[in-house]
């Protein structure tokens, strides 16, 4: 039996400095374990169309520098499309701009993070329901994670169940329904993309009096975090084969 692909949703590009690794779409196939055959590109930032959803065995989406508040037009119509394929139990995965993206498409309220800028290699704390979540079951209650973003999901969709936090944002992963995840953090993300990014927000991060030095220093791997990707690939594909 032919399996369906992936596809990816990219809603943003790396910062300059990054783009020699390639573009968002590309970090996430990798880590995620797909071959290029596997993973379908629809980059709804540059206007283009989204696919019908039943021709995929899932769908994740990308960050982005964009801001969910802004409402883009290519931004709610993404929405609009998540939404529907939400409802229509495809299995999505949200990263960061599109964690935000899905909790906004789903009813719930993203805005500018009242913490402040998240930055760096963070610990992630599970709540208790994430103990029976198929993506979470069996993850230690603390990992290492790396996070950069500005808004986030402060209120999550109704009925969704907020799975994860760190010190700075009570909200860094929910689930909805039992085919739909959002993520704050970036999975993807390897120590060199982490530290990359650190440094591209170096300016921001001494305006809000924080060391750029200090945080890139403290960048570690996060295996687990990464983990997270090829979980969600063999769930979806596990669904799709029912």
């Amino acid at each position: 039996m032919i399996q369906r692909p992936f596809l990816i949703v990219e809603t943003g590009q790396p910062v300059p400095a990054m783009r020699r690794y390639g573009r968002f779409p590309h970090w996430i196939r990798v880590a995620a374990g797909l071959a290029e055959h596997e993973a379908v590109v629809s980059n709804v930032e540059q206007g283009q169309a989204l696919p019908d959803s039943d021709a995929f065995a899932g769908v994740i989406v990308t960050g982005s520098a964009a801001m969910v508040t802004d409402r883009a037009d290519w931004s709610e119509r993404s929405a609009q499309w998540l939404r529907q394929a939400a409802h229509q139990q495809v299995p999505l995965l949200g990263i960061c701009y599109g964690h935000q993206l899905l909790a906004h498409a789903l009813g719930g309220e993203v805005d500018y993070n009242p913490a402040g800028r998240e930055s760096g290699t963070v610990h992630i704390d599970l709540h208790p329901p994430a103990a029976e979540d198929p993506l979470f079951a069996q993850m230690p209650l603390r990992f290492a994670a790396h996070a950069t973003h500005v808004q986030t999901v402060v209120r999550a969709p109704e009925g969704a169940t907020v799975l994860a936090r760190s010190v700075q944002d009570a909200c860094h992963a929910f689930r909805w329904g039992d085919r739909a995840w959002g993520v704050q953090f970036h999975p993807e993300f390897a120590t060199h993309h982490m530290r990359g990014y650190v440094r591209a927000r170096a300016d921001h991060l001494r305006s809000e009096g924080r060391c750029a030095r200090t945080i890139a220093r403290d960048v570690t791997a996060a295996p687990l975090a990464r983990k997270l990707l090829r979980r969600f690939i063999r769930h979806a594909r596990g669904l799709s084969g029912r």
